[in-house]
């Protein structure tokens, strides 16, 4: 089971759909569940992203794979691979975790960092690339025509 914790929601509609349209295609391979954490309301950037780590460690679970700028880029093959890898041999879910407009807490514990770029993408654009990239990973999992 992969499960995505993002803070904050989808609101335009273009991006509601592309996430939909992944979310489909997704299932015929895996199952997936999505948990919106709300934005933190403070201003500290600092205490906002501690907030948003204590509601976001509700909802992990098994392997936790944080998206950040720092992480480990990985090419569409390494990520099928590491997917592969935690679920056949750890034999646990996969719960990636999209912080909010601050990034996440120094504190958030997770087993894995990976970088979708060195470039800075809003996180509800994360989001959309980021269910495409898991798509296209259980795509060459399972070698269909869609990754090339």
């Amino acid at each position: 089971m992969i499960r995505l914790v993002c803070v904050g929601n989808l609101k335009e509609k273009y991006l509601q759909e592309a996430a939909n349209e992944y979310l489909k295609r997704l299932s015929k391979y895996t199952k997936i569940e999505i948990f919106e954490i709300k934005e933190s309301l403070q201003e500290n950037p600092h205490l906002a992203m501690q907030e948003e780590n204590k509601e976001i460690q509700k909802y992990c679970k098994g392997y936790v794979i944080t998206l950040a700028i720092q992480g480990q880029m990985l090419d569409s093959v390494e990520l099928s691979k590491k997917i592969e890898s935690i679920t056949l041999y750890k034999n646990s879910d996969i719960t990636f975790v999209i912080g909010g407009p601050w990034g996440l807490s120094e504190q958030m514990p997770f087993d894995f960092s990976m970088s979708l770029s060195k470039m800075t993408f809003t996180h509800q654009m994360t989001r959309v690339i980021l269910l495409e990239q898991i798509y296209r990973a259980y795509s060459i999992l399972n070698h269909t025509k869609y990754h090339k």
